[in-house]
């Protein structure tokens, strides 16, 4: 049987390192938000041309019109979608017509504008959206498992949860920092729907480590030691949570390296998420249960 809480304090150091480190990358350089977010204009186009211009040949073109905020993004089948701050009719003929200066037979596929107070509604809902599903999360698991309550009570295994769950959202969203610094990816309603799923799917495997811990203290009728308890929970459902993960991963790998630039980032947050989901639901989760559980007894004694 493997030794897994007794290990817990290796893991309390590696997820309090990263952890510090993304809330302080989220403090300094802050989030690269999209147009969703800011207000602004996104136009996707299809040049005719076999050899589609270079991100720094159509920057070179649209130069002259000063947007703010301008990324370029290649995708399939010779398309470049163009995002920028400016919204005005204007600003977008003048776009299309640098962009036909380079190609004549290029194609107009979409033109999205976002207004501020909108983005800004946005920005609201998802921040709004994620807090009460974590809410609703930590008062589901407080109502499931009233039947455990013991020295660590049931709402305290819907706060294990919900610190897992914070660990798993924080860390992704360091790493997106880094991606928005270094490589220009931007946030969008795309990455708040993708921080939903992480929340759902991690929650799952702790569920999963709880609800056999629960079956084990009922077993036992609370003879053995709680640490030993939860060790042997997590060894009988370890198998179960690594399999499922692995065919979700590689799943997600296959949607990051083919899916194309739409999808391609949402794809990598559900991979960051689900991985640190299923270690947090194994290393963290279940090891603040047991660190509760000695701070409680070591009071009473």
């Amino acid at each position: 049987m493997l030794q897994i809480i007794q290990k817990r304090i290796y893991a309390y150091w590696f997820s309090g390192i990263i952890t510090l480190a993304s809330i302080v990358l989220i403090l300094l350089w802050g989030f690269n938000f999209g147009i969703d977010f800011k207000g602004g204009t996104l136009m996707e186009v299809q040049f005719s041309l076999d050899a589609v211009p270079t991100v720094s040949v159509i920057g070179e073109s649209l130069a002259p019109i000063d947007l703010k905020s301008l990324t370029i993004q290649p995708t399939n089948e010779r398309g470049v979608l163009l995002r920028y701050l400016a919204s005005d009719e204007t600003a977008n003929e003048r776009v299309l017509s640098a962009l036909q200066a380079l190609d004549p037979g290029l194609v107009q596929l979409r033109t999205d504008f976002i207004g501020a107070s909108v983005s800004s509604q946005i920005k609201k809902n998802a921040i709004l959206g994620i807090i009460l599903s974590i809410l609703g999360i930590a008062l589901y698991i407080a109502w499931a498992f009233r039947r455990v309550s013991g020295v660590v009570t049931s709402w305290e295994y819907g706060l294990g949860a919900v610190i897992a769950l914070a660990h798993d959202i924080i860390i992704v969203l360091g790493l997106f920092v880094i991606l928005g610094r270094y490589y220009g990816v931007e946030i969008g309603v795309p990455f708040i729907a993708a921080l939903l799923t992480i929340l759902g799917y991690s929650v799952n495997d702790t569920i999963v480590v709880y609800d056999r811990v629960r079956e084990n203290l009922m077993r036992s009728q609370r003879k053995e030691d709680f640490e030993i308890i939860v060790n042997r929970s997590l060894n009988e459902t370890l198998g179960r949570s690594i399999n499922t993960s692995m065919t979700v991963i590689i799943t997600l790998v296959a949607i990051v390296i083919f899916g194309g630039e739409s999808i391609r980032y949402f794809g990598v947050a559900l991979l960051a998420g689900v991985a640190f989901g299923t270690y947090s639901s194994i290393y963290i989760a279940s090891a603040l249960l047991v660190t509760r559980y000695k701070m409680k007894t070591m009071n009473r004694g």
